[in-house]
């Protein structure tokens, strides 16, 4: 399969510059890109964190291939078709990218955002015979109720197929470690997926330096764990999910710093 960028079709993306969910959309997954880098979750210019686009069913948002994510600005984003096809933007969407997350846009609604990283913690994870998330903790309990696991490694994904493969094996979950290779994650907006794979990888860390201890691991009772998974992140504060508010004091972060990924 082959992308195309069709300049009959393609328009720049500052045409779409204002107050709509479709720029908030790309000044949040802009935010995160930068987020991203500053937090050791990136591997090059590779890997991606893209969304739907509000409004328009038949189509994401993804960087160029070759932009640094330290440089991605809100209006460097393109639009991407589910067919493959540029429909705005200047650049080229590399084919990974949409192989992965196209079908999986398509087929579950609720993953308006999708990200996919080999940050090193929770990618060491993957790696393993056993990969699982053990109940050590507080926030790996937290995080328990959303994870899958894929056990099959295919290969580099150029194929649309693919990513209709990980969309079944997704199902429900929000996380996803996917073995030999790396992890996912979806949510409803930008804040909820990055909040998950922050404390996924934080998750990573620490699991991985408790085994590098040589030390057996206390696991928590099962009640602790299940009453542990029902009611962690449940309160609201404002009206707004912690996500939401974690996302917000980053992004606050970012404008202090770097307020040109606004742009």
């Amino acid at each position: 399969m082959k992308l195309v960028s069709s300049q009959s079709k393609s328009r720049k993306a500052k045409d779409v510059r204002a107050d709509t969910a479709e720029w908030r959309m790309r000044v949040d997954l802009a935010a995160a890109h930068r987020l991203a880098f500053a937090h050791g979750f990136s591997e090059g210019i590779f890997n991606h964190l893209t969304c739907a686009v509000p409004g328009k069913p038949d189509r994401y948002l993804q960087i160029p291939f070759g932009l640094h994510w330290s440089e991605i600005t809100a209006s460097s984003l393109l639009e991407v078709g589910y067919d493959g096809t540029v429909l705005q933007g200047e650049g080229e969407a590399e084919l990974s990218g949409f192989c992965i997350h196209a079908p999986i846009h398509r087929l579950i609604p609720a993953a308006v955002c999708v990200m996919h990283t080999h940050m090193p913690f929770a990618s060491a994870l993957a790696r393993l015979e056993d990969p699982t998330i053990k109940p050590i903790g507080q926030t790996e309990c937290g995080l328990m109720r959303h994870v899958v696991y894929d056990e099959l490694y295919t290969g580099p994904a150029f194929d649309p197929a693919e990513g209709e493969r990980l969309a079944r094996v997704l199902g429900d979950g929000k996380v996803m470690f996917m073995a030999n290779h790396g992890v996912l994650t979806v949510g409803g907006s930008v804040a909820e997926a990055y909040d998950l794979l922050y404390y996924l990888e934080r998750v990573a860390q620490v699991q991985l330096y408790a085994m590098w201890t040589g030390q057996k691991l206390k696991t928590l009772p099962p009640p602790v764990v299940a009453e542990t998974m029902r009611t962690i992140g449940g309160p609201t504060y404002g009206g707004k999910p912690h996500w939401e508010h974690h996302f917000d004091a980053l992004k606050r972060m970012l404008d202090r710093r770097e307020p040109d990924y606004r742009n």
